[in-house]
């Protein structure tokens, strides 16, 4: 089957004129070969690690954010009020996706400012293009990373103690801030769930004080969660507790 599909697309190729192959196509050449030189060895290695950071994208973008406490406390605030797939993924991603610009707006216009601009401006090289970039994403995670988890990555590295936060590498303090995001995520998950806990054992114990043991009482539930959390603003409270806990 393949060799046949071959063969068609090779025959249709072959009754194109070549003038049209010429004028309307694109020619993509590919060469492999020896380098000449310490020039392009190293313009191919920018090219390599480009094309990396451009993958990892999405992890940097999450791991350095405040995406991760956002999209964690919506995924307890689904799981809290028992709507299993109501909102969707893409929805709840996407709210969070656009409250992290929000938060981190300040951080990204600086770091558009004074490090993209004079970089493709070739005002300035490109190590101090990435020390502009980094400084204000390191001011971020340090203002949300607690102490503690930050001295515990500092002892693990085994490195000399550092005098101030500016000694402290970024490979240390990305870790110790992910993890103090999810103990903030999850201890804001504990306080969204207390109430609606509260609610699903009041509604058991009533079905229960009836007889009907066998009705599921997430069925009955429902709607009063619902109903509770429409009536208490609950986007609101949640959306702007989170947005205070960074301080904006």
């Amino acid at each position: 089957m393949i060799l046949r599909l071959l063969l068609l697309a090779a025959a249709g190729a072959a009754l194109v004129p070549a003038e049209a192959l010429a004028q309307g196509s694109p020619m993509i050449s590919i060469n492999l070969g020896e380098a000449s030189g310490n020039a392009q060895i190293a313009a191919g290695l920018k090219i390599m690690v480009l094309l990396t950071v451009l993958s990892l994208a999405p992890s940097i973008f999450i791991s350095l954010t405040s995406f991760v406490r956002i999209v964690v406390v919506f995924h307890f605030l689904r799981q809290a009020i028992g709507t299993q797939t109501m909102p969707p993924n893409q929805v709840l991603v996407g709210l969070a996706m656009f409250m992290t610009f929000f938060v981190m707006a300040p951080a990204f216009t600086q770091i558009y400012e004074e490090a993209f601009v004079p970089f493709s401006q070739e005002k300035i090289s490109t190590e101090v293009a990435y020390n502009r970039a980094i400084a204000p994403l390191r001011k971020f995670m340090v203002a949300q990373t607690r102490e503690k988890d930050l001295a515990l990555f500092v002892q693990m590295s085994r490195m000399k103690a550092p005098k101030t936060i500016d000694d402290v590498p970024t490979y240390v303090i990305v870790p110790a801030f992910i993890i103090s995001e999810m103990r903030t995520s999850f201890t804001i998950g504990f306080l969204i769930y207390i109430p609606f806990l509260v609610l699903d054992m009041v509604i058991a114990s009533v079905l229960m004080s009836m007889g009907m043991m066998m009705l599921p009482p997430i069925m009955i539930s429902l709607p009063f969660k619902l109903m509770l959390f429409v009536l208490v603003d609950g986007w609101y409270l949640v959306v702007g507790s989170m947005l205070r806990s960074f301080g904006t």
